[in-house]
């Protein structure tokens, strides 16, 4: 974790970017300006388009900023004297923040010309920031919700000295000739089309012939390992997804319903309660059990805009899929076998280095889980033991489970 006081220099170096940017388009609101690793952003409203050529401007009006060595002051204010001064200054944006704190715990810190609802802390004078650039201007919207406008964020990076910042910069040159967004089309392997839209991905011959040896490597061996191959449609009744209550607990990330003859139909963002259904065709014997069905099942699933990365992020999406079904009595051992597998996935491919995750029911907030306490509790203890008795290292995670129950996220 970055130390303290380099973080303190970064949100610091965000409000000698914001003054900057001030100076130079008046006019200009403030969002928000938060250190983040390796650097900072901060997101503006300012009526004009930001381009390259004016983040060589922004750098330059900051280091005189930082020539300067303004003090950085802190200063209590009562909500009513914070709410005079954000309002004399226009800054819509800042009001907002400010109705939603408490009042006589309102802090603001200024310097030179500038102002800012900030906790802080931060360093001493400007002078103390030595080594920053400005790298990328992206689009947010405003607490990120597209209903809200839309602001221009500027990013920066910011390191205690000249050496470790341009040994960074040196690193990301290098790892931005290995991007696979990069690679991909070099390579003819995929692309992404405006005509088609954001997140979906079209495979190209080699990209296809790529995506076949996966395929076939991966169902050999689910084979081995017990699996059934199962294929389930693109689309279903809405209907379905309220059975499985991801139309209630998921529906944030599900595209909205189609009609077909007079009746809603979804495109499906997950397999599960098809491969349910399934199992549901026939009377199951305890003899049968387990049983193990798998799909390498397309998905699709609603992802904001700005979320979308290359291969990594999508909206549609082809995935391992399996669900299997077993007696209490065999999920321990089902889990173990399902844990043991995906280590072998990981070893194949050249993944030395992970982490484990045991995600569990939030209790404070029972409202976003669904089903009885008590077949969680046996669920996440089963997981525990497994992870337990391996000795396998792993953090817990309260209230990152999914709706519908516990899980172990290898990453």
């Amino acid at each position: 974790m970055e130390n303290q006081d380099l973080q303190i220099k970064r949100h610091s170096c965000a409000h000698v970017m914001a003054q900057a940017v001030q100076q130079l388009f008046p006019g200009t609101k403030l969002g928000i300006g938060p250190a983040i690793e390796n650097g900072f952003y901060y997101d503006f409203d300012c009526p004009k388009q930001f381009t390259p050529e004016d983040l060589k401007a922004i750098e330059t009006k900051m280091k005189e900023i930082i020539k300067a060595k303004q003090p950085f002051e802190r200063k209590e204010m009562t909500k009513a004297q914070a709410r005079e001064l954000f309002t004399k200054r226009g800054e819509t944006y800042k009001l907002e923040l400010l109705e939603e704190l408490e009042d006589g715990n309102i802090t603001v810190y200024f310097n030179g010309d500038y102002a800012d609802l900030c906790r802080g802390p931060h360093v001493e004078h400007t002078g103390k920031i030595n080594s920053f650039k400005l790298t990328a201007i992206a689009g947010a919207y405003w607490r990120g919700d597209e209903k809200r406008p839309m602001l221009q964020r500027i990013y920066g990076l910011c390191f205690d000295n000249k050496d470790e910042l341009n040994a960074y910069v040196k690193q990301q040159e290098e790892a931005a000739k290995r991007d696979h967004r990069k690679l991909g089309p070099e390579l003819d392997l995929f692309s992404i089309n405006d005509h088609i839209g954001p997140g979906l991905i079209l495979m190209h011959p080699k990209g296809g012939m790529l995506r076949k040896i996966l395929e076939d490597w991966i169902k050999d061996q689910n084979l081995k390992r017990g699996y059934d191959l199962v294929v389930s449609p693109h689309i279903a009744r809405y209907h379905l997804f309220e059975i499985s209550g991801h139309a209630g607990f998921y529906s944030d990330s599900m595209f909205k319903p189609m009609e077909i003859d007079e009746e809603k139909y979804q495109i499906k963002p997950m397999n599960c309660p098809f491969h349910v259904e399934i199992y549901k065709t026939h009377l199951r014997s305890y003899r049968d059990l387990p049983l193990r069905f798998s799909e390498l099942g397309t998905v699709y699933r609603y992802e904001r805009s700005g979320a979308l990365h290359g291969l990594l992020r999508v909206r549609g999406f082809t995935q391992d899929d399996a669900h299997i079904f077993c007696m209490p009595e065999q999920v321990e051992s089902e889990v173990k076998q399902a844990f043991e597998y995906a280590m072998h996935i990981f070893k194949t491919f050249g993944f030395e280095k992970y982490a484990v995750e045991l995600s569990t029911r939030d209790p404070e907030h029972p409202e976003h889980f669904t089903g009885d306490v008590k077949e969680w509790e046996r669920a996440e203890s089963a997981l525990k033991r497994v992870l337990e008795e391996n000795h396998i290292p792993y953090t817990t995670h309260a209230g990152e489970a999914a709706f519908y129950g516990p899980k172990i996220d290898i990453k």
